[in-house]
């Protein structure tokens, strides 16, 4: 039964709300042990808002035991909390409801490379042939305008407005935002352009993508940590795709940028979720001013 309306969820979910496929799989995979935990209790009793309750704090505390972090169990609650809210508008499934509590966890500072090793990182990069410009170019993008992983593999070369340097691109639940990355590359994508066109032409496969595998396809999100990873490694340390976006709003902040701006460039639906990056700004002024003052 509860398999049942994790299914018509998860359709709601593409249907209704739209929501990109990355983030129903998300969903699905933060629901489905949930219900199957929920299914096997009660194979053999009726479901209880009451039982309902205790086999949350079971269910919760058997995660735990499997080394499941806070946080994770925190992001599974607040999962449950949209999916209960589609059971309740089904009498037949609202037996599964129950109170859900908030799990309290420290929030981790995100990771971010400082300016000048961001710096380094460009310096470093070899562009020889179109997979090296492909690599260099698309690693530059994530620091110069903190799109996401999805967001990178979908992008198209109409959604490039080379002569506004604006790119168009689909953040979660499907919402469009438009991200500048500055005019100081803008010969050097001109030049990677001349490049895919001539790569797409030899592949015969072309469907628009800005950036292509070596069969002419679209690369994968998959791809795309790979490729940043391997291509940042000459740093000496594990560089992700996530990281320089974090890198890019922690630099745009030091360097006096509105935080308003930074929120929308991010497509944060939330400023509290761009405010974790003034608590960097701040840990950074902290740390240089133990460092500096004779008193400190």
């Amino acid at each position: 039964m509860l398999k049942e309306a994790l299914g018509k969820y998860l359709r709601f979910l593409s249907e209704k709300r739209q929501l990109s496929p990355g983030t129903i799989d998300t969903y699905r995979i933060s629901l489905t042990p949930w219900v199957s935990f929920m299914e096997k209790e009660y194979e053999n009793t009726p479901p209880a808002p009451k039982t309902n309750a205790i086999l949350l704090r079971q269910y919760l505390s058997k995660r735990r035991r499997e080394s499941i972090s806070i946080r994770t169990l925190a992001g599974f609650i607040s999962t449950l909390s949209g999916f209960q809210q589609f059971l309740a508008s089904d009498k037949k499934f609202a037996k599964y409801l129950c109170k859900l509590s908030r799990l309290k966890y420290s929030e981790k500072i995100p990771d971010f490379l400082p300016q000048k090793e961001a710096d380094e990182l460009f310096d470093l990069l070899e562009k020889d042939g179109y997979p090296a410009w492909r690599d260099y170019l698309m690693v530059l993008l994530f620091y110069l305008t903190g799109v996401r992983r999805a967001e990178m593999a979908r992008l198209k070369v109409p959604d490039i407005d080379f002569k506004k340097c604006i790119m168009s691109v689909i953040g979660k639940g499907n919402k469009q935002r438009l991200v500048p990355f500055g005019g100081t590359i803008l010969d050097e994508m001109q030049y990677y352009m001349t490049l895919r066109d001539r790569f797409s032409d030899s592949t015969k496969v072309d469907r628009g993508f800005m950036f292509l595998n070596y069969r002419g396809e679209p690369l994968t999100v998959r791809s795309i940590d790979r490729i940043v990873k391997k291509y940042c490694a000459r740093l000496g340390r594990t560089v992700t795709p996530h990281m320089l976006r974090h890198s890019f709003a922690t630099h745009m902040l030091e360097n006096g940028a509105d935080i308003f701006a930074i929120k929308e460039m991010l497509g944060h639906s939330s400023l509290a979720t761009t405010q974790k990056y003034t608590h960097i700004t701040t840990e950074r002024l902290k740390s240089e001013y133990k460092k500096a003052h004779p008193r400190a």
